[in-house]
C-alpha cells in the first residue's frame, strides 16, 4: 500500500498591531504588520478576507500554535473563535495589512478588540480567501452593500478598469458614517442613510429603482443575508443577470453571531437557490 501524503498544515499568520484609526463613529481601522506577515500575500481579489482567531478564555493552547492540532485534540467549545474580515488594503512593500471593523460600543468580539487594540498587540489569523475582482469585459459594474461590505466595495472601486461604468450603492447608519473613497471619474457612488429602517431596506429600494445602463453588468452584492436574498432574487429573476456575473452572499445575518450564521449558511444558500430555480422554471 502506498504511503499517504503528509498532511498539509493549515497556515496561521501572526501579526502585530501597528496603529489604529477611528474612521467614523462606528468604523475602526486596524493596520497589522510584523515578521509574521512575511509569507502573507493578497491582491488577486478585491474581496480578499482573513479569519481572525480569538482564544477562548481559559484555553491553554500548545506552542508552537497549530490550529489543526487544536481542532483535533480540543473539544469544539475550546477552539479559537473566528471572525471574518475583508482585507481593505495590503501593502506588500511595507508588509502591512489593513482591516476595517464595524463597532457597536462594547458589544461583540472583534469590534471590541479593535476598539481596545494597542500597538504591539499580537493576533493570529487564517487566509486569505477571495473570489471576486472587477472584470474589464463587463458592460458596467454594480456594487451594493452595507457597512460590512464597504471595505470590499472600496477596494473594488480602486481596482476598476479605466473608464469603467460603475454604480456603487452603499447603505450606512447615517451621514456621519460616510467616508471619502477613491473611485474613477466614471463611477457614481451613492450613500444611503438607514436611519430607523431595517438593515438593507434602503438598499433594496435603491437597486430596484436603479435604471440599468446598457450592457451586461457584473454585480457585487454583499452584506446582511436578508436583503442579499431579496437582491439575489431581483437581479437573477427580474433583471436577468446571469449567475456567473454575480458575486453575491450574506456576510452576516440579523440575530446570529458568526458561529451561528456559519453553521446555517450553506443550508440557507441552498434553499435560496432552490427557490429561485423553481421561480425561474415557472416563468
Amino acid at each position: 500500500m502506498a504511503d499517504r501524503p503528509a498532511r498539509k498544515q493549515t497556515q496561521v499568520h501572526q501579526a502585530r498591531v501597528v496603529r489604529t484609526v477611528r474612521l467614523t463613529p462606528h468604523l475602526v481601522r486596524v493596520v497589522l504588520g510584523g515578521a509574521g506577515l512575511t509569507d502573507f500575500a493578497a491582491g488577486e481579489y478585491t474581496d480578499h478576507y482573513v479569519k481572525l482567531l480569538f482564544p477562548v478564555p481559559g484555553a491553554d493552547y500548545p506552542e508552537p500554535f497549530d490550529i489543526d492540532r487544536i481542532r483535533a485534540d480540543f473539544p469544539r467549545d475550546q477552539w479559537p473563535m473566528t471572525r471574518t474580515y475583508t482585507v481593505r488594503a495590503w501593502d506588500p512593500d511595507k508588509r502591512e495589512l489593513t482591516l476595517d471593523f464595524v463597532v457597536h460600543g462594547e458589544t461583540g468580539l472583534a469590534g471590541v478588540w479593535a476598539l481596545r487594540a494597542e500597538p504591539g498587540e499580537e493576533i493570529r489569523f487564517l487566509g486569505p480567501g477571495g473570489a471576486y475582482r472587477p472584470g474589464p469585459e463587463a458592460g458596467w459594474h454594480l456594487l451594493a452593500g452595507d457597512e460590512s461590505a464597504l471595505p470590499a466595495i472600496a477596494a473594488a472601486l480602486e481596482a476598476m478598469p479605466a473608464q469603467a461604468s460603475v454604480r456603487a450603492l452603499i447603505e450606512v447608519a447615517g451621514p456621519a458614517e460616510e467616508q471619502k473613497l477613491s473611485a474613477p471619474d466614471t463611477a457614481e457612488v451613492v450613500w444611503l442613510h438607514r436611519g430607523g429602517a431595517r438593515v438593507g431596506e434602503r438598499l433594496v429600494e435603491a437597486v430596484r429603482a436603479l435604471e440599468f445602463p446598457s450592457g451586461q453588468p457584473q454585480a457585487f452584492v454583499h452584506g446582511e443575508a436578508g436583503f442579499v436574498k431579496e437582491l439575489r432574487r431581483h437581479l437573477r429573476l427580474e433583471r436577468g443577470v446571469p449567475r456567473e456575473q454575480l458575486s453575491i452572499s450574506g456576510y452576516w445575518r440579523l440575530g446570529h453571531d458568526e458561529e451561528g450564521w456559519r453553521a446555517s449558511k450553506k443550508e440557507w444558500n441552498a434553499r435560496v437557490e432552490a427557490e429561485q430555480e423553481t421561480r425561474q422554471a415557472a416563468r
